[in-house]
């Protein structure tokens, strides 16, 4: 009898030989062995984007600006240009524009049962995949919004007190949501923390680990306490930290540019520890077109990764418009995991 797709992905979590690779696909008629909660929107914030005249009385220096203007639930301003069809755009102004703003700061109650209401019924119509519950960021994510990526990048140094005080204000939101999360019998917490440029960490990583390691590590541990997988997203070069990553508990790194810090190097620090979640590399591989290329790439992680008795979760990339990647392209990779990656018995012999 064959695996459930839940059975796949815990299997491949655990490194408990499933019988083939785990997929995350997104594309239809392609398998996906996951289910997705999010937290629900809150509905007395206005997400949509707005024309910038429309904020002149509170922002004057949107009166060049060319585009459209939103306000996230934290408060921080967010601008996008013509042509940006990721619907997100960049901050503009991030909503503690003085750190004097913090003490009086209330931060939106995202971890309200409320929000979390409807997951149980997204669920219990699959009730046969792996359970994921989607938080909006870890700290960090979250608090560079607040500030403004630049100036908080600079208030690591300057107002290290003040970055820790709003970090345990963000962490108990989350864990809350966390908690809310395992009364759903959620398998496991997704996240985005983006740390890495292009060649290297955005900050110190002896600072990483002084001041933000050990926030990771308490909410890896509630994770971890409420039995639930840690699947967390980074971009760019985050090799320095990926050994303390490792450390504290992550189950499942979500790489869209696994080749950035070397593949194989990658695979032999993740070898039965860390399961790659990933799609063939969006930035040298998947926009080349190269058909065999692509294939041969996925062929390349099933060997590296889903060789130990499990490893790998195939995935789609999440804006392939944008990278102007063709969906001809994702289905050469799409097909060549379900085809090299279908049957992993020939590692288990």
């Amino acid at each position: 009898m064959s695996m459930t797709p839940r059975t796949i992905v815990k299997k491949t979590l655990e490194f408990d030989k499933p019988e083939r690779i785990a997929y995350n696909f997104k594309a239809e008629g392609y398998p996906d062995d996951t289910v997705w909660g999010g937290i629900a929107p809150n509905p007395n914030h206005d997400y949509s984007w707005h024309e910038p005249t429309e904020y002149l009385d509170r922002y004057p220096f949107l009166k060049d600006f060319r585009g459209w203007v939103r306000h996230d639930e934290q408060g921080s301003l967010w601008g996008k240009l013509p042509g940006d069809y990721s619907n997100t755009g960049e901050v503009l102004q991030g909503v503690l524009k003085d750190w004097d703003q913090l003490d009086s700061y209330t931060f939106p109650h995202i971890s309200d049962p409320k929000r979390f209401e409807h997951i149980e019924q997204e669920y219990a119509k699959q009730p046969d995949k792996f359970r994921m519950g989607g938080l909006p960021g870890f700290p960090f994510a979250i608090m560079r919004y607040m500030r403004k990526m630049e100036i908080f990048l600079e208030d690591i140094l300057l107002e290290p007190e003040r970055v820790m005080q709003l970090n345990e204000m963000v962490t108990r939101e989350l864990e809350g949501c966390i908690d809310n999360y395992a009364a759903l019998g959620t398998d496991g917490i997704f996240t985005c923390e983006d740390w890495g440029i292009q060649d290297r960490l955005l900050i110190n990583p002896q600072v990483w680990r002084e001041m933000f390691k050990p926030t990771l590590k308490r909410i890896f541990d509630r994770i971890h306490s409420k039995n639930m997988y840690v699947i967390m997203h980074s971009c760019g070069y985050i090799w320095d930290i990926l050994p303390d990553l490792i450390e504290i508990g992550v189950d499942a790194m979500q790489l869209d540019q696994p080749t950035l810090m070397g593949i194989e190097q990658v695979a032999e620090l993740f070898d039965k520890k860390v399961t790659l979640f990933s799609p063939v590399d969006i930035q040298k591989i998947l926009p080349t077109g190269d058909r065999e290329y692509i294939e041969r790439s996925a062929r390349q992680m099933v060997d590296l990764f889903a060789s130990k008795g499990g490893g790998l979760i195939a995935k789609d990339y999440g804006d392939y418009k944008t990278l102007q990647i063709k969906d001809e392209w994702a289905g050469w990779m799409r097909d060549e995991f379900m085809r090299y990656g279908g049957d992993l018995s020939r590692y288990y012999k």
